[in-house]
């Protein structure tokens, strides 16, 4: 039953905090940064809820390698993966252009997540 509360706990998680993301990219006046590094929080909480009973810092690092993997990936220029990046959720999912600062707000966000994470396991 407690991996089900922890994959529920994650899950919500995720869910808030891609909300967060959407939003900060709808609010005129926030930094883009700001919504890179919550969807560097997002993509560290799904990994928990896939890893769950690993340990943070495995989940962390995935994190980590997943994020720059899609950021890398904008330097590929095909057609057909433009064609994906100019939709939505394509835009959402996989972004627009390559930035190494990119890299270090989704370190960033993964350090915030992290934290979180490890301040509430150490409250149970």
């Amino acid at each position: 039953m407690m991996l089900k509360n922890n994959q529920l706990y994650y899950f919500t998680l995720t869910i808030i905090v891609m909300i967060m993301g959407v939003i900060s990219r709808k609010i005129d006046g926030v930094p883009t940064f700001i919504g890179d590094g919550l969807y560097a929080c997002m993509i560290y909480f799904g990994m928990r809820i896939l890893f769950v009973n690993s340990n943070t810092k495995k989940a962390a690092i995935l994190a980590l390698l997943f994020c720059f993997v899609i950021e890398l990936q904008q330097l590929y220029r095909a057609d057909w993966i433009l064609a994906i990046r100019n939709t939505t959720l394509g835009h959402y999912v996989l972004g627009q252009g390559f930035l190494w600062s990119d890299l270090c707000f989704y370190t960033f966000g993964i350090a915030i997540a992290f934290a979180i994470d490890l301040r509430s396991l150490n409250r149970n």
